[in-house]
């Protein structure tokens, strides 16, 4: 039998918010960590992008808190890697608890001063729940006026990203303003060794809940082009103009790279706009809301848009290069193709990076087709993903590097 929330003991007023957004069924990680929360336990979620996680910790987490009555310090604090990610989060807590009294500030660099002052009085104040990048926390914490020591909730989200983006000694500096009895939760796309050691160190016999990570949905047609690095722009726009109307994610995983793909496709006539964290805040959410609204058809992205941003209607996902974690091929190409929507992923795959693609299909288990190129781009490498052997001569390997001169 179908579950809805209200048989995972969610109260009427929060189902309400989450019937004003469309959604009516819990999905899997839903089902297992919101009873799981309500009922006070520690958990450790491993669960990607798109599996309904948000609403998995939030909901539980609002209800808990509203219950309390009168309400004067923090309740609950939510690290996250991005601020696009802290403002996707607060918007949500804003819909979930449309119907409650919730009050929560979203907490992240950029910004006037006007902005900082803002959320120094939420803090001082004691918005219910905090969602905060860990830089920026940080900051507010060394000024000495924020108070977590009646913290109830600590949820650490993106929790994998956030330490490969070294956020590591910011998270230990804030865990050290937390109060010692609390409810923790971390969730995480993958469970890397430094995660588990973080998990251990927070958490207490945590109810562990594993979305094991999805394969590409099989309503997205993947595939690649083999080519050389010099026919990458070319093939690019052969392939974008019969997609003109479509909303398309270019991403690339190098920053320095996004200004020149924007700078082809203009040349060639396309419009685009940039997410990188090179950018304002107000240049970033301006890009999202325009894509969002799909007044711009085109968006050139770095790893901040694979994971923890919802979109929806993404017709197409280009990598402009394999992604150095198989994984995020997987985060990548899941922008699109989702509420059973066709989708397309293609994925750009030069000499020196056969064998990361190759690494991709064997965790994907599958093999990804390799398109076509178009005669006058000329001839394109061969597929054949294997190391190439390291240069060898008796008595160990050979060394290449001239010897240091003597000092």
């Amino acid at each position: 039998m179908t579950k809805v929330f209200s048989d995972l003991g969610i109260h009427e007023d929060l189902v309400q918010g989450v019937d004003s957004m469309g959604i009516t069924t819990p999905t899997a990680i839903q089902e297992q960590a919101i009873p799981a929360i309500l009922a006070g336990n520690d958990v450790l979620g491993i669960a990607q992008t798109g599996t309904g996680k948000t609403a998995a910790f939030l909901l539980p987490i609002i209800q808990k808190i509203t219950e309390r009555g009168e309400r004067k310090n923090t309740s609950a604090l939510i690290i996250v890697p991005t601020r696009e990610l802290a403002t996707q989060i607060d918007q949500a807590i804003q819909a979930y608890g449309y119907f409650t009294d919730i009050s929560s500030i979203p907490i992240y660099g950029g910004g006037d001063g006007k902005i900082f002052n803002q959320e120094r009085h939420a803090l001082e104040s004691g918005a219910d729940i905090v969602v905060a990048t860990p830089g920026r926390l940080n900051m507010h914490l060394n000024l000495g006026y924020v108070d977590f020591s009646q913290l109830q909730f600590l949820i650490l989200d993106e929790a994998d990203r956030m330490l490969d983006m070294g956020f590591m000694p910011d998270i230990q500096r804030i865990l050290k303003h937390t109060a010692e009895q609390k409810q923790s939760l971390l969730f995480s796309a993958t469970m890397p060794d430094n995660i588990f050691r973080l998990a251990a160190s927070i958490l207490k016999n945590p109810v562990n809940i594993n979305i094991a990570l999805s394969k590409p949905p099989s309503n997205v047609d993947q595939g690649a082009f083999v080519i050389y690095s010099n026919q990458k722009i070319p093939v690019l726009m052969d392939y974008l103009k019969p997609r003109k109307e479509k909303s398309i994610i270019i991403f690339s995983s190098r920053k320095a790279e996004v200004n020149g793909i924007q700078s082809a496709l203009r040349r060639n006539g396309f419009s685009s706009l940039a997410m990188s964290s090179d950018l304002e805040q107000s240049e970033r959410e301006f890009a999202l809301n325009e894509f969002r609204n799909q007044k711009c058809r085109i968006l050139v992205a770095t790893d901040v848009m694979s994971r923890g941003i919802d979109i929806k209607g993404v017709d197409v996902v280009i990598n402009f290069d394999v992604p150095g974690d198989a994984e995020d091929y997987v985060h990548r190409i899941g922008r699109t193709g989702r509420a059973e929507a066709k989708g397309e992923a293609v994925t750009f795959v030069v000499q020196d990076e056969q064998i990361k693609f190759k690494k991709i299909e064997t965790l994907i288990q599958s093999e990804v087709t390799k398109l076509p190129v178009a005669p006058q781009f000329g001839e394109v490498p061969v597929y054949a993903p294997v190391s190439q052997p390291k240069n060898k001569k008796k008595g160990g390997w050979k060394k290449f590097n001239k010897p240091r001169p003597k000092q």
